[in-house]
């Protein structure tokens, strides 16, 4: 099995950026970045976030993400600068008339494929003006331009992902939210995982950010009852509660642009292998949280989890094991899902579309393996796509 860290190299066809064309060049001065500086995360204040791309189909790869732990590291650079995005290349120009520079050579550009810093000396001293410590997505570093035009330092850097519209030059909360629904392209979210609280709180903070309906199972099942799950549960089972789950995933499993927070535990769909046909509508992202003592300790426990099939919840297109949880960091919890979900379609830009495709033939339960129209999933014929 091959675990690779979170890079999609392949250029994403299904999106469209807004074309725009870069202003005239004044006097461009090259500056050569063979060494980039490579830049790295600190330690976070709360148990770090590993997100595991679980495709149900081969290849058997795995996606792993580290994004921060917290809305504040994650926070934009202040906005002292004007960002653009144009064909195959984004503009960053960032105002230097009061830090008194005095030529070219007091400025250091540093890049690699996911990070940028930008310096200047000015009276002796190194100051930082910009530290991106991850760009919205993979650059091309060593075809990085910047020049100065006036009182503006101008860079311009080339996307490996030539098609894809970024929001703002980094990775942050507000980008994640503005860029998504370019690669999710309506297709829903399902959050499935043990704790109902936990899956019911990152599935609303996500939906709010990207401005898809906020939906829980067991909002609606108890409407629909007039009780809790917990009196259902002790009441009738919690067989009984589950089936009706997947009756409500079914109705849901037409709908667009939802964020579908799931039941957990042993009474929610989701942990029964016989009740995915109506979640493969959706990305589904599966939350854990995990006992691991370390990143490389839970690594391995998602990576068995996935190759073993031991629970339902591995049938989740992404899988994020969580260090601990506090309703605190429910935002943090959200941006990693998101930036989970933004290497995973960037990965396999087929995948939307093929969500959509599973949809219109009726989620028969074909995933991934999607038989033609026309196939019966109650006939005894065996399947064509196998």
């Amino acid at each position: 099995m091959m675990m690779i860290e979170a890079a999609a190299a392949a250029t994403m066809a299904a999106c469209s950026s807004i074309p725009c064309s870069f202003p005239a060049k004044t006097d461009p001065r090259r500056r050569s970045l063979s060494n980039p500086h490579l830049l790295r995360l600190p330690a976070p204040p709360f148990p770090s976030l590993r997100f595991i791309h679980a495709a149900s189909s081969p290849p058997a790869s795995r996606l792993r993400l580290r994004p921060r732990a917290s809305a504040s590291a994650s926070a934009a650079p202040p906005k002292g600068y004007e960002f653009t995005d144009g064909n195959g290349e984004v503009e960053l120009r960032l105002d230097i008339g009061k830090v008194g520079i005095e030529s070219s050579r007091d400025v250091f550009v540093d890049v690699d494929d996911t990070s940028l810093l930008i310096r200047a000396k000015s009276d002796g001293t190194l100051r930082t003006l910009m530290n991106v410590k991850t760009l919205f997505d993979r650059i091309k570093s060593s075809e990085t331009i910047w020049f100065i035009d006036e009182d503006q330092l101008v860079v311009n850097l080339k996307k490996v992902e030539q098609e894809l519209k970024w929001p703002d030059i980094d990775e942050s909360w507000g980008s994640l939210t503005s860029g998504i629904t370019q690669l999710l392209t309506g297709v829903s979210v399902h959050i499935v995982g043990d704790s109902t609280d936990i899956n019911e709180a990152v599935a609303k903070e996500i939906a709010e950010g990207i401005g898809y309906l906020p939906v829980c199972t067991s909002e609606l099942l108890e409407s629909a009852t007039q009780k809790s799950i917990d009196a259902w549960v002790a009441s009738e089972g919690m067989d009984s509660v589950a089936e009706a789950e997947s009756v409500v995933l079914e109705s849901l499993s037409s709908h667009v642009r939802t964020v579908v927070a799931t039941l957990g535990g042993k009474q929610g769909a989701a942990s029964r292998f016989d009740k995915w046909q109506y979640l493969h509508s959706g990305f589904t992202v599966w939350l854990s949280v995990s006992d691991a003592g370390d990143e490389a300790s839970a690594r391995e426990e998602a990576r068995r989890s996935v190759s073993s099939g031991s629970v339902a919840y591995a049938k989740a297109d992404v899988v994020v094991k969580l260090g601990g949880w506090d309703p605190e960091y429910t935002r943090a919890v959200a941006q990693g899902c998101l930036v989970a979900l933004k290497q995973l379609t960037l990965a396999d830009k087929k995948l939307a579309g093929k969500k959509s495709l599973y949809i219109r033939l009726g989620c028969r339960g074909d995933w991934p393996n999607i038989e033609p129209p026309g196939w019966d999933p109650e006939s005894d014929a065996p399947p064509t796509n196998v």
